[in-house]
């Protein structure tokens, strides 16, 4: 899929704020509202937009604690990295499991109510995967940077500019 200047523009703005409507994404960008509709509906429709989200803030619904965990398999047979990929969909505090190169086969992002949830996880659940050989888990003792913006082309968010041409 051809991604233009205009698509940058628009998913840069969604990136910030999803909730504006095609209308006000058009006018910071100078498209028209159909022009700008077009765009979004056929970047929904080619997978560039995934879904539209509400970012909850984790503090102020009690999650107040996030950790990473560094977990290493019990051995790297056929079935070990998928039957773990498959067990970490059901943990609802796991937000997010990337395969490593390394010393280690995992790094999780884990958030729960507090550290005794962690220690109840950890031990009822994520040591009791039979896969798993070793887990290491670091508290984050705070939050320095956390953005789901992606820095796309040209277009950095908050740098919205009107473009001269509106056509799609």
């Amino acid at each position: 899929m051809q991604i233009d200047e205009f698509d940058e523009k628009i998913l840069a703005i969604l990136q910030e704020d999803a909730s504006l409507s095609a209308a006000q994404i058009g006018e910071r960008i100078g498209l028209s509202q159909s022009q700008c509709w077009r765009r979004i509906d056929r970047l929904d429709a080619e997978g560039v937009i995934e879904r539209r989200v509400a970012l909850v803030d984790r503090k102020k619904v009690g999650l107040n604690v996030m950790l990473f965990a560094h977990v290493k398999l019990a051995g790297h047979n056929r079935n070990a990295l998928p039957e773990f990929s498959k067990a970490i969909q059901d943990f609802p505090e796991v937000l997010e499991c990337h395969v490593l190169m390394g010393n280690v086969d995992f790094l999780l992002r884990i958030v729960t109510r507090d550290v005794d949830a962690y220690e109840r996880f950890f031990f009822e659940r994520l040591s009791q995967l039979p896969m798993v050989q070793e887990v290491n888990s670091m508290i984050a003792l705070s939050q320095i940077k956390s953005t789901t913006v992606l820095p796309i082309g040209s277009a950095q968010p908050g740098a919205h500019s009107n473009a001269s041409s509106g056509n799609s």
